[in-house]
């Protein structure tokens, strides 16, 4: 297949490119490469993708998702068999002082990539979503059957924003669209703003780290190559209408249209406190804290149901934490020095 990666420099999208240059699909990347966190990082991801050994093509282009004139013309020219949409405004914490940044790229931007679908004749699209959108919600572990129609960040709203719009386009034009809603994604080539990196840095330079919520987070972590391995199985998977499905007792996970969503997490709940050990293990550093109250925004606890994943494409993330953490601190070691 010819694949468009949106947000092909970012943490997620060089390790998908990779995966799918490995097995032989020609992948054209576009990122508008901007100084959220040090772009240095994102131009070293894409030399790596250039420097691994492949049988597609890759071709990478700077466009901005916003950027409408621009968005038309690369999917004309370009005519994908297929999208995967990783590129947004990422952090949760971000979109409390930055709400606008938000609404540009995960919003308008992907009503352009979805114009772009629906003119081109994309046979899938899929796209990131998130575990913020369960945002309230305190039922264990999180369903995508569940109702999800109380976020408590913009983040978690653009994300939801995104699977409604999606739906739209699945319901008037016929094309298949899958959300997966990604649950603390971690592993080698991260973001600096999250708290792998955060917390690695500030223990490895003797400084005290921020624990939230006093440290009683729970969270559901995900190995990077488990995420990539669901979401390549997924695209191979083009949504269907569901045949069952009924008006007066609509589940929210699928639909008469094309489209579906799905977790993909590791279905294990795990204390904040019992991944900083880890961390603090392969090290052979202890950290200091500093710890505090719950963060505006926050969710204290993520815990995914992967019942559907399973089912429909034959995968459940499995990488256990503590082996994840190594492989990300000898990343961390030998990239930073």
């Amino acid at each position: 297949m010819k694949v468009l990666i949106t947000g092909a420099a970012g943490f997620i999208g060089m390790h998908a490119a990779i995966v799918l240059l490995q097995r032989g699909d020609d992948v054209i990347g576009i990122d508008n490469m901007n100084d959220y966190y040090d772009v240095s990082l994102k131009e070293d991801r894409l030399k790596h993708i250039e420097e691994t050994e492949k049988t597609g093509t890759f071709n990478f282009k700077q466009i901005d998702m916003a950027d409408r004139a621009a968005m038309e013309q690369l999917f004309a020219e370009e005519k994908p068999d297929a999208v995967i949409n990783l590129a947004a405004q990422a952090g949760v914490r971000y979109s409390i002082d930055n709400p606008l940044a938000y609404i540009d790229s995960n919003i308008v931007g992907f009503a352009h990539i979805l114009e772009g679908c629906r003119h081109h004749d994309v046979k899938h699209l899929v796209y990131a979503s998130s575990s913020s959108v369960y945002g309230a919600n305190e039922s264990m572990p999180f369903s995508i059957h569940d109702n999800v129609d109380h976020p408590v960040s913009l983040y978690a709203a653009s994300k939801k924003s995104n699977e409604l719009m999606a739906h739209t386009y699945s319901h008037l034009y016929d094309i298949p669209t899958t959300g997966l809603r990604f649950f603390t994604v971690y592993g080698p080539w991260g973001r600096p703003d999250m708290s792998p990196i955060k917390f690695a840095k500030a223990i490895t330079e003797g400084n005290p780290i921020d624990v939230y919520n006093y440290g009683k987070h729970r969270r559901d972590f995900t190995y990077i190559d488990d995420i990539v391995e669901g979401l390549i199985r997924v695209l191979d998977t083009p949504a269907t209408p569901n045949p069952d499905w009924s008006g007066e007792t609509p589940d929210s996970a699928t639909s008469k249209a094309p489209w579906r969503v799905y977790n993909i997490g590791n279905n294990d709940c795990v204390e904040l406190m019992d991944y900083i050990q880890s961390i603090e293990k392969h090290l052979g550093l202890k950290a200091e804290m500093n710890m505090l109250p719950l963060q505006a925004g926050d969710v204290v606890a993520t815990y995914a149901n992967v019942e559907d994943l399973i089912r429909d494409v034959g995968y459940k993330p499995n990488t256990p934490l503590d082996e994840g953490i190594q492989k990300f601190i000898a990343w961390y070691r030998s990239y930073y020095q």
